[in-house]
């Protein structure tokens, strides 16, 4: 039944592709529901944690295919809980997860029927997908999922033009159409059997322009992307669609993302694109790595936490934070313990983060503005310079949220706060329209 199910949806979804996309009813309130939601977990786990060197292990440390392949059969991550990743979320905040569900080095955290490179082929056999798709559905968490366009383990990925994975000792001929062919049964069987998918969220693309900082980014190949997304938006309309290419929005997509960058900066030269009308999405790490590594202890405090996701909701953007759990799929403690601080802090003041979008100042040294119908919110990291600051709009009046009043002056165009006891750091105040 499966088999008939996908290739009758690979056959109905070439007579959308050639046509213009014009997102559903549904699609716009995903995107509306996503920038409300406004902070989400990226989990970024598979076989390469076993080597405890991050995802780019296989890469980086230019092993072969046929020596990494080694890894299935010692792959058994004893202490995998899908409830406990799903309520780490849930505690610190988090509305939504992105799961990696095949990153750069080609293995499948699901039963794919495409390839035997995946996890139910290790000792541990169990289909971690299915699970979390459960979990999340169960405490109430959207579910989105990561699927890398680059692999280092397939021959007829066109590794020939790839500025990676050129050490892994392939030999066969490139074949982008039997490539696209997988990929395509793939996702499908991603949006058919694990429930309503929030988003697929593609990474990858970048393996095939010219280095970072060249002014011609083009593509080397056709990935015929209007094939890969009216696939997706015939199988699930509603699903949104990113691609972390590092350019400006290709037609078909329903948000824009940022990857070590709020909108705006660039400061790990990553981020070339300007900000688009879509809705927007930072992804960050807690330490240095987005796959387990053993020897990375820079982890972010829960101040610098607390910075991140309110610095992306003053530039209207969400913040998707990533974490990599050891291959025997625990979370770190030390991620747990300041996702949880940060948790602690949106029970008290999420009104000033959940539903906004950026207030009426644009990002200044001293903080950032969130808003909602109601209420404009000021976040305030460091004293400002000035002895007052105006912000304009109406207001009735200020206080601290759920506090004691702010001495503030109601102008014609706005409120002047006065600064010398404005309070610092976690507290936020609150203008009433």
């Amino acid at each position: 039944m499966k088999k008939v199910l996908l290739l009758s949806l690979l056959l109905t979804s070439r007579l959308v592709y050639s046509q213009t996309y014009s997102p559903t009813p549904a699609n716009l309130a995903a995107r509306t529901d996503f920038q409300n939601n406004k902070y989400g977990l990226f989990v970024h786990w598979g076989i390469s944690s076993m080597l405890a060197d991050g995802e780019w292990v296989m890469n980086n440390r230019k092993i072969e295919k046929k020596d990494y392949q080694r890894l299935l059969k010692g792959f058994y991550p004893s202490e995998f809980n899908a409830a406990e990743w799903v309520s780490v979320a849930k505690n610190s905040g988090m509305k939504y997860i992105i799961f990696i569900t095949r990153h750069h080095d080609g293995f499948s955290n699901w039963d794919t029927q495409q390839s035997d490179w995946k996890i139910t082929n290790t000792p541990f056999k169990r289909d971690v997908l299915k699970e979390l798709a459960a979990e999340c559905k169960k405490q109430g968490i959207k579910l989105g999922l990561y699927y890398s366009t680059l692999d280092w383990y397939r021959d007829d990925y066109p590794r020939e033009t790839g500025r990676t994975g050129q050490n892994s000792g392939r030999t066969g001929k490139s074949d982008y159409a039997s490539y696209l062919k997988f990929m395509k049964a793939q996702l499908t069987e991603l949006l058919t059997n694990y429930g309503e998918i929030s988003n697929i969220w593609f990474d990858g693309h970048w393996d095939q322009t010219n280095p970072e900082g060249n002014k011609d980014r083009s593509s080397r190949i056709d990935w015929k992307y209007d094939e890969i997304y009216g696939l997706i938006h015939s199988i699930q309309p509603a699903c949104m669609i990113g691609n972390n290419h590092h350019l400006d929005p290709i037609p078909g997509e329903d948000f824009q993302m940022f990857e070590r960058d709020l909108p705006g900066e660039n400061l790990h030269g990553l981020s070339f694109q300007t900000a688009s009308a879509l809705p927007l999405e930072t992804c960050e790490t807690i330490n240095g790595a987005w796959g387990y590594h053993m020897n990375d202890h820079k982890y972010k405090t829960p101040t610098q936490i607390h910075q991140l996701l309110v610095g992306a909701a003053g530039r209207n953007a969400n913040l998707l934070l990533n974490v990599g759990p050891m291959p025997t799929g625990k979370i770190q403690p030390e991620f747990m313990d300041s996702l949880a601080v940060v948790g602690k802090w949106l029970e008290a003041n999420g009104r000033s983060v959940y539903g906004t979008r950026g207030g009426p100042l644009k990002p200044q040294q001293w903080g950032v503005t969130t808003e909602n119908p109601t209420s404009v919110f000021v976040h305030l990291f460091h004293k400002p310079s000035e002895e007052s600051m105006f912000i304009p709009g109406k207001y009735k009046k200020a206080s601290v949220l759920n506090g004691a009043a702010v001495k503030a002056k109601i102008e014609k165009d706005g409120m002047r706060i006065l600064v010398a006891d404005v309070p610092l750091g976690t507290q936020v105040i609150e203008l009433i329209k």
